[in-house]
């Protein structure tokens, strides 16, 4: 097992120097995460640390980068940095860094970041403020993350560093989640102002967030503006002639229209005069109320939209970052300046008419180009855009609901998938968790459905006291079963690397799962119950729970006490990471292969069920006896009754036990008179021992009537969905099976399977197949041997 690097619980020590002509600047911290180096994460081959983003850049001309100074691993101390040279991984999540900056002068530098929590944390000290310090923490957020210093609001200095998770390796784990959630919500793995950024291209799509729109905006809406002002020097017109009747003496300019309007109109010439007293005079004029001019002013009112329902939901956030609502209102502002332009004083937009104005003319093809961009959402593949992801612990939860759904899908049919119920009113899209997300499936071999919800329980589950809500159930409906077998999958990012000393390390010796998961997971299964409506008793419906957490080495974890456990107890951890969910396959194909009684037996049950169910599930409490003719049947079947010779009966203590007729009709005796087999059955109301000539329902053969019967009451006949088929076997006298064995055979030879070997044999064949139990006699009853089990096909 790996160890952290001698030193590293050592004061934090310099892991960035960098000194201009207005400020020095410094970030300590420890260079080394302790996961991490257990876990031997970040590395290439050959164990080289992977390279870090790392980039300054200085636009104000009276700034002077004089030396950057950057920690490295090789030398264990801060080394001459350029642009282009490579830099390890540095800072980490949930790891704490100090930033402290000194000025040369009282110069009102002030530090930036556009998470108001981080530009929070560093504050001026000292009485001049010639010192701005504070401690930054990441959080759960990975990625690139940048600090800027600025002086009367203009930048004047940017770092860019990037940020690795601590628990799971960057490019082999994280960008696959990120990827991999994206590729099947797309969008899903969007936050909005973070502590960290990715960047992104543009993509297609229908449904895009408020987030991307922001995103996309901030970077055009200055190319948008200089768009409007360019138009407003040359706006986009028709001119239009419009004619009004004046005094002949008056008008100015008389057109050919007068011809025809003079004609039609006799009355404007005065008697005995040859010129008309008015004419028609045209004017013409400019007229900006064009297709083109709609168009930009639907665009503007539009946006300006969008940004009143950003405003609205960030104001309902807890503590609103001031400097952000500044920005949507000044952007907002811009927008109502440039609405009140003359040229935009324009009638609605009806449809988009793509005209070569729009394509061609300056300002117009910018303002259309924006507009194309603004209705485009954002791809993790690209480096246009900058674009938070949401924190790790959250996308690690939403990674391990869709891959357990791809691992399902891989192999069983899909029957509906209604869990894509996506909450896309706010900033960002998340997975609706307020109603019940759940995909259905069947198994193509023999038929059973199952389910997958996340973040709810199945209809009928719940708790009696504090409310439940594990991350993903798995509810598992087999054949020859009434209950669902559910299972609980919780997500949780958190890794507990066994450090060397500690009291992880001395009990397990390797990386696992945080035991206050594990006990999350007994409290999982003790506390959600199923009400039975019928009687109001409570019974536990969790058959098993499991964490799954971020851990790579497979095969090493299966010497983990809190993955043998699962075979114990049915509770323990599963690593599930993109490079490491065989396991996980294994266990879900194990859960729904598994027939009912073994994933019964898989659970812990309380001290004293094996002997409290002893003679309910073994005792042989079914009789199944055969028939003479048809007629016994039909005669049995009307009278509520059956008998047969006492002396059929060996032992008379079974009498006492028999809870159940079964009648087996011949294929010899029954051929053509309908089914063959075990058909009818029923619950015995009572039974006596009589001789043959007391039963009058049905005559006795001549030379039996003193012979001694037993006579069996029946409640009532009951009819099975499918009868038990003989298979090319039969019954001589009579058999003795248990009620258990009779609801679950499909053919007579089963019934005879009685030791727990060949019974969970029997079990786990008939997941596979059709079963076929050969005996060591044609008559069953007279069978002493099972010689095999077989599976057809």
């Amino acid at each position: 097992m790996g160890s952290p690097l001698t030193g590293y619980h050592n004061a934090p020590i310099e892991l960035l120097r960098i000194e201009t002509n207005l400020f020095d600047l410094y970030i300590k911290g420890k260079p080394f995460h302790p996961t991490v180096e257990t876990l031997q994460l970040h590395r290439q081959e050959g164990g080289v640390w992977s390279d870090a983003h790392f980039h300054v850049e200085a636009p104000f001309s009276k700034l002077e980068i004089q030396s950057i100074q950057v920690f490295s691993h090789q030398t264990s101390g801060l080394q001459a940095w350029k642009p282009g040279d490579p830099a390890g991984p540095l800072f980490f999540e949930t790891q704490p860094y100090e930033l402290v900056v000194e000025k040369e002068s009282e110069l009102p530098i002030v530090f930036f970041h556009e998470n108001a929590h981080l530009r929070q944390a560093i504050k001026a000290l000292g009485k001049k403020g010639r010192i701005l310090s504070g401690v930054l923490n990441f959080g759960n957020d990975v990625g690139l993350s940048e600090l800027e210093f600025r002086l009367h609001g203009e930048v004047i200095f940017r770092l860019q560093l990037e940020v690795f998770p601590s628990k799971m390796d960057y490019k082999r784990d994280y960008e696959v989640i990120l990827r991999e959630v994206n590729d099947q919500i797309y969008n899903l793995s969007f936050d909005f102002l973070r502590k960290t950024f990715h960047l992104t291209g543009l993509r297609e799509t229908r449904h895009q967030s408020l987030t991307e729109f922001f995103t996309i905006l901030q970077q055009a809406f200055g190319q948008l503006t200089q768009g409007i002002d360019r138009i407003k020097n040359a706006p986009h017109y028709k001119m239009r002639r419009e004619s009004h009747l004046v005094e002949a003496s008056r008008a100015k300019r008389v057109g050919k229209e007068n011809i025809a309007f003079l004609r039609k109109r006799p009355e404007l010439f005065a008697q005995g005069q040859q010129l008309p007293t008015h004419v028609l005079e045209a004017k013409r004029y400019m007229d900006f109320d064009t297709a083109e001019n709609r168009f930009v002013r639907w665009a503007l009112v539009r946006i300006s939209s969008k940004l009143n329902e950003l405003r609205k939901y960030v104001v309902k956030k807890k503590n609103p970052d001031p400097l952000l609502l500044k920005k949507i209102d000044l952007m907002n502002t811009q927008l109502q300046r440039l609405l009140k332009q003359d040229f935009l004083d324009v009638g609605d937009m009806k449809r988009v008419s793509l005209t070569l104005v729009l394509q061609m003319a300056p300002g117009y093809r910018e303002v259309y180009r924006i507009y194309l961009l603004l209705m485009k959402g954002l791809s993790i593949q690209g480096d246009l855009f900058r674009l938070s992801m949401k924190d790790m612990a959250q996308l690690y939860e939403y990674w391990c609901f869709l891959k357990i759904h791809e691992l399902l899908q891989r192999k069983y049919e899909l029957i509906s998938q209604d869990f894509i119920k996506l909450n896309r009113n706010g900033l960002f899209v998340t997975l609706n968790q307020s109603k019940k997300a759940k995909i259905v499936y069947r198994n193509p071999r023999n038929g059973e459905i199952f389910t997958l919800y996340y973040n709810s329980l199945p209809t009928g589950d719940g708790d009696s006291t504090l409310k439940q809500r594990p991350d993903n159930v798995l509810a598992l409906k087999k054949n020859d079963a009434a209950i669902e077998y559910k299972y609980v999958f919780d997500a949780k990012y958190r890794l507990n690397p066994a450090y060397e000393g500690t009291p992880y390390g001395k009990k397990y010796n390797q990386p696992g799962p945080e035991e206050d998961d594990i006990n999350t997971m007994h409290r999982y299964r003790d506390a959600i119950v199923y009400k039975d409506r019928r009687n109001g008793e409570y019974e536990r419906s969790m058959f098993g729970a499991y964490v799954l957490f971020p851990y790579s080495d497979e095969e090493k974890f299966k010497e983990h006490p809190l993955y043998k456990s699962i075979q114990l107890v049915n509770i323990g951890a599963i690593p599930f990471l993109p490079n490491a969910t065989n396991l996980m396959a294994q266990i879900l194909d194990e859960m729904i292969q598994d027939s009912p009684e073994k994933a019964y037996e898989r659970s812990t049950r309380p001290r004293g069920t094996k002997e409290y169910y002893f003679n309910k599930f073994v005792g042989k409490n079914v009789l199944v006896g055969s028939l003479r003719e048809p007629a016994q049947l039909n005669l049995a079947l009307t009278h509520r009754f059956y008998h047969m010779p006492l002396k059929n009966i060996a032992d008379h203590k079974l009498l006492t036990q028999i809870e159940y007729i079964a009648m087996c009709q011949s294929r010899k005796k029954f051929k053509g008179q309908g089914n063959t087999g075990i058909e009818w059955y029923g619950r015995v109301l009572d039974w006596k021992v009589v001789r043959r000539s007391e039963i009058t329902e049905r005559p006795a053969r001549p030379g039996t009537e003193e012979e001694l019967y037993v006579k069996f009451a029946i409640e009532c006949w009951e009819q099975r969905d499918k009868p038990i088929a003989l298979g090319g076997q039969g019954i001589y006298t009579c058999l003795y099976t248990s009620k258990y064995m009779f609801d679950r055979a499909s053919e007579i030879a089963e019934l005879k399977l009685e030791n727990e070997e060949d019974l969970r044999l029997w079990r786990e064949a008939r997941r596979v197949g059709k079963v076929k139990v050969q005996l060591d006699h044609e008559h069953v009853d007279l069978a002493e041997s099972v010689l095999g089990i077989e599976v057809e096909d």
